[in-house]
């Protein structure tokens, strides 16, 4: 193997980056010719493929985003998608791929494994930490800590005025984000997709806390719930005096400076990538378990059921009183 490739597919997260330059030097320290890809797997088909070297990368580890770009590609689903993205790997003569991205991201990476034996890592960059083979993704930590930094800022006025606020924030159908941040920013309730809640039990949740004497009620709502606007109208359709304030996050979750734990995850998983690409493995996806680097073959990693963990849902819960 001489030359591989790199490119950043799907929804960016912080850590992208960071594991950009740590791909990039590992593997020039290791004799092969780096490529990046701008914007995902429709650069690859549309070529916007570039050589790069050690100042490719220079000042890019502590930058949010993807100096390499992303964007959906809903072409590349079909044969003829794929072919042309071969195409283009073929007259660059790259020999392997390294892809940095969520679910989707890592569908490329069997597809091209799978119909035309083409050698690829993936390496898991979402925030949402929705993939269920692995207990972190790059981007999570540093979204959650920026999720923690609004909580923060909005109890201080929701206690100046005696008031409830819901924060809704990303995951989609994963409730990770939500689950760490409300356990994090000392929330009173989170909602999560894979617990159903009850509209009635939450409004009366609120109003023992006001007769308690809690002058602030903060409810961290997972997106893949429902909205914070249409919560706060269930929970006023059962006591209408309750004063609610609904606040959506939004992108401000997926950009910023990465932390320390999101920079490190960047480090790691990028060397084992390029490690598996030069031991001769592909198809295969990194990840962390139990605090170690791990590997294992996408097929495997794609086919993992989710595991969610109800200790910690309730443990927020019993910490809320």
């Amino acid at each position: 193997m001489e030359r591989i490739a790199i490119l950043t597919s799907g929804g960016d997260a912080p850590g992208m980056n960071a594991c950009i330059r740590a791909v990039t030097r590992f593997a020039l320290n290791n004799k092969l010719k780096v490529y990046g890809v701008e914007r995902g797997y429709q650069g690859l088909i549309n070529d916007q493929v570039f050589e790069m070297n050690a100042r490719s990368v220079s000042d890019i580890i502590q930058r949010g985003g993807t100096i390499l770009k992303t964007a959906r590609c809903p072409e590349f689903v079909s044969l003829e998608g794929q072919q042309k993205a071969i195409d283009t790997l073929k007259k660059h003569k790259i020999d392997a791929l390294v892809v940095i991205g969520g679910n989707g991201s890592f569908m490329g990476v069997k597809d091209l494994k799978k119909n035309f034996g083409f050698n690829a890592v993936g390496i898991p960059g979402t925030i949402d930490n929705d993939l269920q083979y692995t207990d972190f993704t790059l981007g999570f930590d540093t979204s959650v800590n920026t999720c923690l930094s609004a909580i923060n800022n909005i109890r201080d006025t929701m206690t100046s005025h005696d008031r409830i606020s819901i924060i809704e924030v990303m995951g989609r159908k994963c409730g990770d984000i939500a689950l760490y941040t409300a356990l994090g920013g000392g929330a009173e309730t989170v909602l999560i997709p894979e617990v159903p809640y009850n509209i009635i039990d939450i409004a009366k949740k609120l109003q023992d806390n006001a007769e308690k004497g809690k002058n602030s009620d903060i409810i961290v709502l997972a997106e893949g719930v429902c909205s914070a606007q249409d919560l706060k109208i269930m929970l006023n359709g059962v006591s209408p005096k309750l004063s609610i304030r609904p606040t959506t996050l939004g992108h401000i979750q997926r950009g910023g400076s990465p932390s320390m734990a999101d920079r490190t995850l960047a480090a790691n998983f990028a060397v084992r990538a390029v490690e598996l690409l030069m031991e001769g493995k592909s198809g295969r996806v990194v990840g962390i378990k139990n605090n170690a680097i791990i590997d294992m073959d996408i097929d495997e990693a794609m086919a993992c059921s989710v595991d969610f963990n109800m200790d910690l849902y309730e443990r927020i819960n019993i910490l809320s009183m």
